[in-house]
C-alpha cells in the first residue's frame, strides 16, 4: 500500500491510516513511522485512527461535528484511550504546493497538529502555547511551517516570469 486511495487500512501498533483519497507521492510506512513518533512526541496514549479523505468527506464530518458547512485541512476527535484524526488530501495537497513543499510533508505537519489536538491543547483558547509546542515539535521532526505559524506568514509567492514584450 503506497497511499494511493485505496481505502485499505495501514496499522500503527493499535493504531490505523486509512486512504480514502490519493495522496501522490507519500510513503505509506514513512507516515506510519511519523505517526507514531508524533503521538509519543505530543504525550497521546491509546489508539489513534487517521483518516486521508477527499474534500467532499471532510466536509460531511466539519458538518455533523462542528456545524461548519466547508471542508477544512484536519480534524481531531479525542476519545479516552486516544482519538481519531481526520485529514484532507485534497487541501494537504493545494497547501504543499502554495507552501512550496511535498504533499507528504503536509501530511506530517497536519498529523502533528491533530495529535497535539488530541493530547488536549488548543491554540484557540491557550494563550499560545500550543503554537509553541507546534513550532518546537515541528523543528525536531525537521518539517515545513506550522499551521499556526502560516496564520502570521505570508504564503510562498507564485510568481511568474514578467511577459516578455514583443519590439516592433
Amino acid at each position: 500500500m503506497n497511499g494511493e486511495g485505496t481505502g485499505s487500512p495501514l496499522c500503527l501498533l493499535e493504531d490505523v491510516i486509512i486512504f480514502e483519497k490519493a495522496a501522490p507521492g507519500v510513503n505509506s510506512p514513512g507516515l506510519i513511522r511519523f505517526a507514531r513518533q508524533a503521538r509519543r512526541l505530543a504525550g497521546v496514549r491509546g489508539e489513534v485512527s487517521i483518516l486521508v479523505a477527499g474534500n467532499r468527506r471532510i466536509q460531511e464530518l466539519n458538518r455533523r461535528f462542528r456545524r461548519k458547512n466547508k471542508p477544512t485541512d484536519v480534524l481531531s476527535f479525542p476519545r479516552d484511550g486516544g482519538g481519531d484524526i481526520a485529514i484532507s488530501s485534497d487541501i494537504a495537497r493545494h497547501n504543499a504546493a502554495r507552501y512550496g513543499h511535498s504533499t507528504a510533508s503536509e501530511l506530517k505537519v497536519l498529523v502533528l497538529h491533530g495529535m497535539l489536538h488530541l493530547a488536549g491543547h488548543d491554540h484557540e483558547s491557550d494563550n499560545g502555547s500550543m503554537a509553541k509546542l507546534e513550532g518546537k515539535l515541528r523543528a525536531r521532526l525537521k518539517l515545513p511551517l506550522s499551521l499556526i505559524e502560516r496564520a502570521s506568514e505570508p504564503a510562498k509567492k507564485q510568481t511568474r516570469p514578467p511577459a516578455r514584450r514583443q519590439s516592433r
